[in-house]
């Protein structure tokens, strides 16, 4: 039955669209890591990208508008840390969970205030399908990559401009340097504290894509809590990944095809669909369990830095 499944081509095309909005999440998660900023608000940025992106879609019948309004939303969050961590030199786990609480007020305050028990209008546009040409129609390899929605192909390009961005590049460089010697970044002349409140805010609207992708590109509705601790999978795929930016790509993909598996196998009998469903999360800890203590985040991650010290 196994080999069957895994043989199954709907099974893998469902673990990469599972996988996106996590990876969103996670890239954004590298973003602020690299800079030092340790992000636990994910969660909060992504509910906060997931509810403008349905609202604004819905109000302008353009989901273009509705993404880019769910990113800008996400980074004005997103600042809300960048704010207390970079500035106020809170402690970021505290910021960050104050940001979490505070999306999900916002939101399901909005949600029941602007739409109600009814819910939001199922007229909402969603994210259209993109094919790639001749790929589509290759066996196997067609139904899993040929037809997806755009922002699964989307985030695959902001994956490579990252990567090539944070590690061919001097902003790159000087990104990675206020994450691992502040002190000695800020002697060669870097904007310390500006370069981490940024790379916060870039964190924040790329998070928030990925929340826009679970409400206008999987589900086409939103509902309060939907992230459903996706945001703090992320988190988890961050360090799985070592904070590289395909590390968290790679990681978050196992995550999505322990999701899509639990999908599958509710059919099969016998077996529980609560406990199916708890399957993501038991991998997360698992996968956690294998690796820390055997990766190292960037050395001035999650302190708070004073140029005046």
């Amino acid at each position: 039955m196994m080999l069957d499944l895994l043989g199954n081509a709907q099974l893998w095309a469902s673990t990469l669209t599972l996988a996106i909005p996590i990876a969103y999440a996670a890239l954004g998660g590298v973003f602020s890591e690299r800079a030092g900023i340790l992000n636990i608000a994910l969660e909060g940025e992504m509910l906060i990208g997931a509810f403008v992106a349905v609202a604004v879609s819905a109000w302008t019948h353009n989901v273009w508008v509705g993404l880019a309004a769910a990113a800008v939303a996400a980074a004005l969050t997103a600042a809300l840390l960048g704010w207390a961590a970079v500035y106020l030199r809170a402690d970021h786990i505290i910021a960050g969970l104050a940001v979490n609480v505070l999306a999900t007020g916002l939101t399901g305050f909005f949600f029941n205030t602007i739409y109600g028990p009814m819910g939001t209008p199922t007229t909402t546009p969603t994210v259209p399908l993109w094919k790639i040409p001749l790929l589509d129609r290759v066996p196997f390899l067609g139904q899993v990559l040929g037809t997806h929605e755009a922002l699964v192909y989307v985030f695959f390009a902001i994956l490579i401009a990252s990567n090539w961005l944070m590690f061919q590049t001097p902003l790159g460089l000087r990104w990675r340097a206020v994450g691992e010697f502040p002190r000695a970044a800020d002697a060669a002349g870097v904007a310390v504290l500006r370069v981490k409140f940024w790379a916060v805010v870039a964190a924040g609207a790329v998070a928030g894509i990925g929340g826009a992708d679970l409400s206008v590109g999987i589900l086409n509705s939103f509902s309060p809590d939907m992230v459903a601790g996706r945001g703090f999978i992320a988190l988890a795929a961050v360090i799985f990944g070592a904070w590289y930016p395909w590390g968290g790509f790679w990681a978050s993909a196992l995550f999505g095809f322990a999701t899509a598996l639990s999908f599958q196998l509710q059919g099969v009998v016998g077996l529980s669909k609560n406990l199916l469903l708890m399957l993501p999360y038991a991998v997360t800890v698992m996968a956690l369990a294998g690796v820390v203590g055997r990766t190292s985040p960037p050395a001035a991650d999650g302190q708070p830095y004073d140029p005046g010290r």
